[in-house]
């Protein structure tokens, strides 16, 4: 099933992407947990993710770099602000410099992602609220709806594979 929806609200300064699985939403929440799993499908197909940190505690912090086709490695950090296993996660989102580290002076977006069970399946809900229109335009611009909807589309693979040696 995987991405069902995108929606970008420029009113309220929102990139919504709701996505269902087979599967149940503790499965789900495994691939936000799991740093290895996680990579896996945090950027694009073009893009693989490789996660340097991932301390997924409220508070903790996580880097992590994307690798481009050209060699090209942009890199970001997120900010756990709330968890609430197997339901809910808050965090911030922001770009990272060479080092991995937040560029200064560059506000970080706020995003959740909600899981709730739909019948036999998972509805995954990430919500990312940007702090004004000149970043909202600035990340759309770098195609991040594309990316999340091609990035949360390989969900599905990793969920297959648990299932299958489950």
């Amino acid at each position: 099933m995987t991405v069902i929806s995108t929606h970008k609200d420029a009113e309220n300064l929102t990139l919504t992407v709701v996505a269902e699985f087979d599967a149940t939403p503790e499965d789900v929440w495994e691939v936000w947990e799991n740093p290895r799993k996680l990579e896996r499908w945090w950027g694009p197909p073009t893009f693989p993710a490789t996660f340097t940190r991932h301390d997924f505690v409220v508070g903790g912090e996580s880097r992590y770099l994307m690798t481009g086709p050209e060699g090209e490695t942009p890199r970001g950090w997120w900010r756990i602000d709330a968890i609430d296993r197997p339901r809910r996660l808050d965090f911030a989102n922001g770009l990272a410099g060479d080092d991995g580290e937040p560029v200064q002076g560059m506000e970080p977006t706020s995003a959740y992602m909600i899981l709730e069970a739909v019948g036999d399946t998972a509805r995954m809900t990430a919500v990312t609220h940007f702090v004004d229109v000149e970043q909202m335009n600035l990340l759309l611009g770098m195609g991040m709806q594309e990316g999340m909807a091609q990035a949360i589309g390989q969900i599905d693979g990793l969920l297959t594979s648990s299932r299958s040696r489950a």
